[in-house]
């Protein structure tokens, strides 16, 4: 058995390499039992989704074992049409067709050709030579929203909500449209860059700031989008949960 056990570690190993050395992280067992883990210990029984897409983190939620509400809220239409068949098969799962952002209005967004890669913010060269696909093929103008405002319209309680940011870029204005309620979110899972992606965005160091400005803590970190050539790390998520009194 030893031999055995031996072997099934080597070979668990050598697949992990492998897709590392393709610029993704394998981190399912990491999301379950310790994300959502951590969502549970802390009292965290609803989600606001920014930036969901099609509904891909959601989800991952419910299928890691999370049963509380989640409102997603995602921009572009052909994503958010696959968002609202997504949810429409699961309870507690409302959705929401606006971008997030400082104030309310309108608002234009990118279309990158992978659709994951979208933001309101231009694409620098390092991003595009970095993914190809990821390059803008299209832009939508679309409703905008603030955090505070969602909060206030879904009647969420945001000392036990998360507030997840996927908005490529365009973290810090999503954030300065939080100014009555972020410092009272009991968690906050973000994308963080190391680097400049998206011209004008916030980096990590910033983004950390912030959320110490707010009573938020950085627990632990992610691995997410990394440079195929140089294999350097270019942006992460981070988690943060609220400060102890």
């Amino acid at each position: 058995m030893d031999g055995q056990h031996r072997a099934i570690r080597r070979a668990l190993t050598g697949t992990r390499l492998l897709v590392n050395r393709a610029g993704f992280d394998v981190t399912r067992y990491h999301f379950r039992h310790r994300f959502v883990h951590a969502l549970h210990q802390n009292g965290i029984g609803a989600v606001l989704d920014i930036g969901a897409n099609t509904g891909q983190f959601a989800v991952a939620l419910r299928r890691a074992g999370f049963a509380g509400r989640i409102h997603s809220v995602e921009p572009l239409t052909d994503a958010f049409s696959q968002l609202s068949a997504r949810a429409s098969g699961y309870r507690d799962w409302t959705v929401e067709n606006a971008a997030v952002s400082d104030e309310p209005g309108t608002i234009t967004i990118n279309v990158s050709g992978n659709s994951v890669s979208s933001s309101v913010l231009p694409m620098l060269d390092r991003h595009a030579e970095a993914a190809p696909f990821s390059k803008y093929v299209a832009t939508e103008q679309v409703a905008a929203t603030t955090v505070d405002q969602i909060v206030l319209d879904q009647g969420l309680r945001p000392a036990s909500t998360l507030l997840k940011i996927d908005v490529q870029g365009y973290e810090k204005a999503v954030l300065d449209g939080a100014t009555k309620t972020l410092s009272s979110f009991g968690s906050v899972r973000t994308e963080m860059s190391l680097v400049a992606l998206y011209e004008g965005q916030a980096l990590l160091a910033e983004i950390i700031g912030l959320m110490d400005q707010n009573g938020l803590d950085l627990w632990y970190v992610e691995p997410g989008f990394v440079e195929p050539g140089t294999r350097r790390l270019l942006q992460l998520d981070g988690v943060f949960f609220r400060r102890a009194a």
